[in-house]
């Protein structure tokens, strides 16, 4: 059996194995349209809309958050408004409890509950020259102070890469998708695409860029991988429920993991390694990100539990990520550099 190799060769013949797939993976290109998104949900019962191969790249366009009304309210050109956005809101009719639309399921080869299905984000565009941003009464981290609409478009300038938000204020764009997740255990059934959890989803986590790879356990066969809510930037806590809400198309590289085993997503950017925690209680979310990086430097790195909770407190630093999707979000992160040795 080959589990039973030492964990050196088992490394190395795994390291093997991906670049085999590297060099044979495919590139396949999936649009938003009524076809094949979901609209404010996920659920393992989901057929998928495109199947590839451990290794493949997709190329994936996504859909803003906003409906073409709120755009026209806002004052959007119509010709600005992508059809396929007025496609969607005129026939999807099969909504979940969430504002989003979810790009997908791919089904990726091979994956299997247990699994960690590793997302490389490699590039990621604009697909609209606007954002939108909008608060509502009784959401947000003020509803008290503000118990009424207000709506706003924000201009994109892709040259520069900075959002006009007003006159003299330019706000530097940093383009990550929201929510990008898998299915979760089928006994959930369908869930609302609003909270994060263990099938990682509305993360909103602005650090999860390009050059980032993001690990998520597997709970389903085919792990169906979902990405939507486009963001061209956002501040950490996301504090009025909206970003600068956008349309873009990214290309991800996905690879099936079966050498590591994970209780939740994890990411690696090019200069840090980050875990996460989700809970309705900010303390819980902390302490599931915290223990998440204990975790981590213990098996990654090779520390005591001793160490790690001492290193925890000297090196690595603790984010909100967001504080308004039912579960609030902490990421916790700690820099590549200060590991001398692999």
């Amino acid at each position: 059996m080959i589990w039973s190799m030492p964990r050196n060769l088992l490394l190395v013949l795994f390291a093997v194995a991906l670049s085999l797939a590297a060099q044979t993976s495919r590139l396949h290109r999936l649009t938003s349209t009524p076809e094949t998104v979901v609209f404010g949900y996920y659920d393992a019962a989901t057929p998928p809309v495109l199947s590839i191969r451990s290794g493949d790249r997709v190329e994936i366009t996504t859909s803003m958050i906003a409906s073409p009304d709120m755009l026209e309210e806002g004052g959007v050109p119509p010709e600005q408004i992508k059809q396929s956005l007025r496609d969607i809101h005129s026939r999807v009719t099969d909504r979940g409890a969430g504002p989003h639309i979810l790009t997908g399921p791919v089904a990726i080869e091979g994956a299997e509950p247990g699994d960690v299905l590793q997302v490389d984000i490699e590039q990621i565009r604009l697909a609209v020259p606007y954002a939108l941003n909008i608060f509502l009464p009784g959401l947000g981290v003020l509803p008290e102070d503000y118990p009424y609409k207000r709506l706003k478009i924000i201009p994109l300038d892709e040259d520069r890469m900075i959002a006009r938000f007003a006159d003299g204020i330019e706000i530097p764009l940093q383009l990550f998708f929201g929510s990008m997740g898998v299915a979760p255990p089928k006994e959930l059934g369908r869930i609302s695409s609003a909270p994060p959890w263990i099938h990682t989803g509305n993360v909103d986590n602005k650090d999860l860029v390009a050059g980032t790879t993001l690990f998520m356990p597997v709970h389903e066969q085919g792990a169906l991988f979902f990405v939507g809510d486009a963001h061209a930037a956002q501040g950490a806590g996301e504090v009025d429920v909206t970003a600068l809400e956008t349309a873009l198309t990214g290309t991800f590289r996905f690879t099936v993991r079966k050498d590591i085993s994970l209780r939740w997503p994890r990411a690696e950017t090019p200069t840090h390694f980050m875990t996460m925690g989700f809970d309705e209680d900010l303390d819980a979310a902390i302490k599931t990100a915290l223990r998440e990086m204990i975790d981590f430097l213990v098996s990654n790195k090779g520390l005591s539990r001793d160490d790690a909770y001492m290193l925890a407190s000297s090196a690595v630093d603790l984010h909100i990520t967001q504080l308004v999707d039912s579960k609030k979000g902490i990421h916790a992160t700690v820099p590549k550099a200060i590991f001398t040795r692999n």
